[in-house]
């Protein structure tokens, strides 16, 4: 066995000086003295599998068998191992700094955006006298394989749990309302008008305003049979429009309902299990060309003259058009007709335009149907909606008269931007306040800031040793109310300086009426 090899046979036991010595002079001998340091630390690695550093030492308890200088004897010739140089020293990769395609960040001024927006949106829940509720982000996954309907399947995020169960993120918030509503049974009074502003995953082609994650805001009513329900809600969704600046020239609510298609399939005997998935294919319209979906309504097993009337009664544009059609006595045509009527009470039907195209995606709606939509055609769906009646029975549960809609961040960030209806909000900092004078002066600064914020104002206080010109900077970018100096002189006094950024007046105040 060679001297290196003999090295290996001590295991986790370091050799004595004296066998250091040895086997290193055996060692040199093997190598050569033309190899370098490196490579004789390489060949002692592998032969010996130590952890031998460049430097000579080595990691474990064999730490230290090499030393920075071993002695090896042979001729009196010192060996020294060479340190790394920064070239040799490994270096950290600077890890990727954007999010998950399709995700956003939202550092201070974006969470002032979302915050003013969903203020927006939680003020007008309110007002119409809506309960706001919450569920998982995560969710069984047969919540949404149930009834959902085929697109969003696809574009679910699942994946096994480590306890084997099949979970997704939430695509939407309607069936968690459902299992809610379902997990409450008769305690739950009725009517109920519930809201919520959760975050949706949905794995899809991504557009201006489209992303695969979003928040969405819905508001829901549970119990109320009539388009009374329809109607309240389109009056909530038009108020948030108003509250914002956006008038019915910029956005139009399409409003249908699926009754008229069924009314339609039921003249060319069309199975009702195909219901459902008609909706779907007719729901791409406006996103695949239309030999795409004569092509996936003949898959679905209809003919050429029931594929043509559907096509025909999508063009419909006008009420009148519609009972031309289906009938005044048919009760898709009745429902609309009232939807219309009490938007005028309402003072919102400038905003409504009939579209019999429109059947939303989803298979769990079964009534009234409607999305807001730019008029500018620039940007797809703002927000969407309509009756879904039998929901609860995917789930195991009774009819329930149930109407919704859903309401995405990405795409109103989008409009506002357009028609510069965007605001930026502040960070609502009240007073930036500052100590002058050393420690003493900034302990009283922070007695200052604690009593301030005790009595409900929002202080910004400046920790380190700062100039006035830095504060007075730092006041301006938080948009505060005031500046408050600390200084010796005023302190002594039982005064501090406050300084009103609007009016730009300054003066000495009494502590205690700051």
């Amino acid at each position: 066995m060679s001297s290196i090899c003999a090295l290996s046979s001590f295991g986790s036991t370091a050799p004595s000086s004296k066998m250091q010595s040895g086997l290193l002079r055996q060692c040199l001998a093997r190598v050569g003295p033309s190899n370098s340091r490196a490579t004789f630390a390489n060949v002692l690695r592998k032969q010996t599998h130590i952890n031998v550093n460049v430097d000579g030492s080595a990691k474990g308890s064999s730490r230290r068998l090499f030393g920075a200088t071993a002695m090896a004897g042979d001729g009196g010739r010192t060996v020294t191992t060479a340190k790394p140089t920064k070239q040799a020293a490994t270096k950290i990769q600077r890890i990727d700094t954007n999010p998950p395609r399709g995700t956003r960040d939202f550092a201070p001024q974006d969470m002032r955006l979302r915050n003013w927006l969903f203020g927006e949106f939680r003020k007008v829940s309110l007002a119409f006298g809506f309960e706001e509720f919450d569920a998982p982000v995560l969710e069984s996954e047969e919540l949404y394989v149930r009834k959902a309907g085929e697109e969003i399947t696809g574009q679910l995020y699942n994946f096994e749990d480590k306890g084997g169960r099949r979970v997704a993120l939430r695509p939407e918030l309607t069936p968690s309302l459902a299992r809610l509503i379902l997990a409450a049974g008769k305690s739950l009074p009725l009517p109920a008008k519930w809201f919520a502003i959760g975050q949706c995953w949905r794995y899809e082609r991504m557009t201006r305003g489209r992303r695969r994650e979003h928040y969405q805001w819905n508001m829901d009513i549970v119990g109320v049979e009539g388009v009374e329900a329809e109607a309240e809600l389109l009056a909530a969704i038009t108020t948030f429009f108003s509250n914002v600046g956006i008038t019915s020239k910029d956005v139009g609510i399409k409003i249908n309902n699926r009754k008229v298609l069924q009314a339609v399939l039921e003249k060319y005997d069309t199975p009702e299990e195909l219901f459902a998935p008609v909706c779907v294919v007719v729901d791409k319209l406006e996103k695949i060309p239309r030999e795409k979906i004569v092509e996936e309504l003949e898959a679905l097993g209809l003919g050429s003259e029931a594929i043509e009337g559907l096509l025909n009664s999508l063009t419909l544009t006008s009420l009148e058009d519609l009972e031309a059609v289906i009938g005044g006595e048919c009760e898709a045509f009745a429902e609309l007709k009232r939807v219309f009527e009490l938007a005028e009470a309402y003072g919102y039907a400038d905003w409504l335009v009939f579209d019999a195209s429109v059947v939303r995606g989803l298979a769990y709606y079964t009534g009234t149907v409607f999305e807001g939509f730019d008029r500018a055609g620039e940007l797809r769906a703002i927000c969407g909606g309509g009756r879904y009646d039998k929901l609860l029975t995917a789930y195991g549960g009774a009819d329930s008269p149930m109407v919704g809609f859903g309401f995405g961040d990405a795409v109103i960030v989008e409009l506002l931007k357009d028609r510069g209806l965007l605001p930026a909000p502040a960070p609502g900092v009240q007073d930036v306040v500052i100590g002058l004078g050393g420690p003493a002066m900034q302990a009283h600064a922070a007695q200052l800031a604690a009593a301030l914020r005790a009595k409900g104002r929002t202080v910004d206080l400046t920790l380190e040793a700062k100039k006035m010109k830095w504060a007075f900077k730092q006041a301006e970018r938080v948009a505060a109310e005031r500046l408050i100096i600390v200084g010796e002189d005023e302190w002594a006094k039982g005064l501090v300086r406050v300084k009103n950024l609007a009016s730009r007046e300054e003066g000495d105040v009494k502590i205690e009426d700051v």
